[in-house]
């Protein structure tokens, strides 16, 4: 019996269908979703606020330096109780998780990823986890976005349309920069910037900038004001911080992904919370800029201000020396990214936008302090901008998002006086980091398992094709000791395929017999007896190995090999074929699914 919600669904669905035209309802999807994404930016910002408010009492207070090793530690114990009591379900990794339904999901995402975020990001980030807020938001968004296509049965292409929407929804929120939330779906989710999709991210975008205005009026999340436009002769130290933004965005990556990879080999889910808080707690107790966020810390950078960023130095010294102050920030620079690795790797939940602005910041700060104070050159530099300018080149190196970091800086500046400097610094770094770290911190794993989604729109669909709806398992199963005779009575007689494979006793793989191999002698019955299938069974053509290979990989075999059948083989044993014709058939089909709208 249907549930009265149900019921009411679905008589909605039917006067909709009837009286809304298909695209104004995605239109009025994308406005909801756009709204509801502010809320979600709204809500997960001010519960960490909460948070730190309540952990900066006033008996806190006045302990506060010896409390940042135990803070970090309490919110990741908090958010694996959470985790392993409550939910009881995987929580996916803010952004990549989003990447990884769109490529592998048909855009469904959990229900439970809905609000798993808004509870876990500010518990991690509150008690001072050295993570971003963005990842969460948007992947939190995205999962609206999803379920909300998902009620309304909305197709695939729809589905990822929302997602899209509601990820540029969270970031125009988030910045106060509806261009740059645009530009930043296009380039981080590879959507097809078309009119159809479009003027659902662009209605997304407004919804959502117009929530940020309404809860937090005209106050931004980071304060700059330009003091110096941009000069022809900073040109060759732009160029310098585009090459020094790469360096740091490939140290940055490389160190991310070493330490990610130390966390995966400790199984034991307590003894990395345990490994990776302890050590969160150090780092922080002794750099204390690194707790939270770090977006204070980036503001004051950006005002000039660093007196409140150097202070309880893990020196205990005193700032007046400029060459200290370079080193502490240098320092900043070194261990924000272990930080937050440890951060990750103690269970914690946050994204790396946050970071990696908090890097360039700093990055573009001391490079531009180390050009004045060394007085080699005349000319003196602006600290602001090019820290401005800094979290630009950051951006393009460590996500690989060029066009986002343009876009999303000369949006915060208000103009686009800073622009040049912009597109030099965050193409150098970009083109530099590129080389040397194929792919961004987002797309790395599902790249490394051919399930990155890009703009080549034959790409992603043949990475979105099911293998297992590809792989036919109702084979006869042959054995080297078979007689002909028993091929042909109980493999041939009862089957209508036209080759069979040939196994062990522990379903090993050992080769394939066809119709054609034994087509000449099949009825010759004086050799039912002494011919085995040992003699006459043949190597594959070429294997498919189900862990290893990707669609795209089974049909470069398909053109190598020549052949219309390959075999499958899953966890070292034989399990299926895959046909040509099979293969072709169902790429035809996702194709009409992805590119009907």
């Amino acid at each position: 019996m249907s549930s009265p919600l149900k019921i009411v669904l679905r008589k909605f669905l039917i006067w909709r269908y009837k009286h809304i035209p298909e695209k104004q309802f995605i239109y009025i999807l994308s406005a909801v979703i756009g709204l509801l994404a502010g809320l979600v930016a709204v809500t997960i910002k001010n519960l960490v606020h909460l948070i730190q408010n309540l952990l900066e009492g006033q008996f806190i207070k006045d302990l506060h330096q010896a409390f940042y090793f135990i803070f970090p530690l309490i919110g990741l114990l908090l958010v694996l109780i959470i985790k392993r009591k409550l939910i009881k379900k995987k929580i996916g990794h803010g952004i990549p998780s989003t990447l990884f339904a769109i490529s592998k999901q048909k855009g469904l995402m959990p229900s439970h990823q809905m609000w798993a975020s808004l509870i876990l990001a500010p518990l991690t980030v509150g008690f001072g986890g050295s993570v971003g807020l963005e990842g969460p938001t948007v992947a939190t968004s995205a999962a609206i976005g999803s379920n909300t296509a998902r009620l309304f049965h909305l197709n695939q292409t729809t589905r990822t349309l929302l997602i899209g929407a509601a990820a540029a929804g969270a970031m125009a929120s988030i910045f106060k920069a509806p261009i740059t939330a645009i530009v930043f779906a296009v380039e981080i989710f590879s959507l097809e910037l078309t009119m159809a999709s479009m003027i659902p991210l662009l209605i997304a975008s407004i919804c959502a900038v117009l929530t940020s205005y309404f809860f937090f009026g005209n106050d931004v999340l980071l304060h700059f004001t330009l003091q110096e436009s941009f000069s022809f002769k900073d040109v060759l130290f732009y160029i310098l911080l585009g090459v020094i933004s790469a360096s740091v965005s490939v140290y940055f990556s490389k160190i991310y992904f070493r330490l990610n990879t130390f966390f995966r080999s400790i199984t034991n889910l307590y003894k990395r919370l345990i490994v990776g808080g302890v050590l969160l707690g150090v780092i922080i107790y002794f750099v204390p800029p690194l707790f939270g966020e770090g977006y204070e810390t980036i503001n004051n950078i950006l005002r000039g201000d660093i007196d409140p960023v150097l202070v309880n130095n893990i020196f205990h010294t005193a700032t007046d020396s400029t060459w200290i102050i370079i080193t502490l920030l240098i320092g900043l620079v070194i261990f924000k990214v272990v930080a937050t690795s440890f951060t990750f790797g103690a269970g914690g939940v946050g994204g790396i936008f946050g970071p990696t602005l908090f890097t360039g910041s700093v990055t573009g700060y001391v490079f531009a302090l180390i050009i004045n104070h060394t007085n080699l050159f005349v000319h003196q530099l602006s600290l602001t901008n090019f820290a401005m300018v800094g979290m630009a080149g950051l951006m393009a190196g460590i996500l690989h998002a060029p066009l986002t970091a343009i876009f999303l800086i000369a949006e915060i500046t208000g103009g686009y006086e800073l622009f040049v400097p912009l597109m030099i610094v965050s193409s150098i770094s970009y083109i530099i980091a590129k080389k040397y770290v194929p792919h961004n911190i987002y797309h790395k794993q599902l790249a490394e398992r051919g399930q990155l989604i890009t703009h080549d729109k034959d790409k992603n669909v043949l990475m979105m094709l099911d293998l297992d709806k590809i792989i036919e398992t109702n084979f006869i199963l042959l054995y080297p000791q078979m007689t002909l005779r028993e091929v042909v009575t109980k493999a041939v007689a009862k089957s209508s395929r036209n080759h069979f494979p040939v196994v062990d006793e522990d379903n090993q793989f050992l080769g394939i017999l066809t119709l054609n191999d034994i087509r000449s002698i099949m009825f010759d019955s004086k050799l039912y007896d002494t011919v085995t299938v040992e003699s006459l069974m043949r190597s594959a053509p070429d294997i498919i190995y189900y862990e290893k290979h990707t669609t795209e990989d089974i049909l470069n075999k398909f053109k190598s090999s020549g052949a219309w059948n390959l075999v499958v083989i899953k966890e070292g044993k034989y399990f299926g074929f895959i046909s040509k014709s099979r293969l072709l058939t169902a790429y035809r089909q996702t194709l009409i699914n992805v590119t009907s709208i």
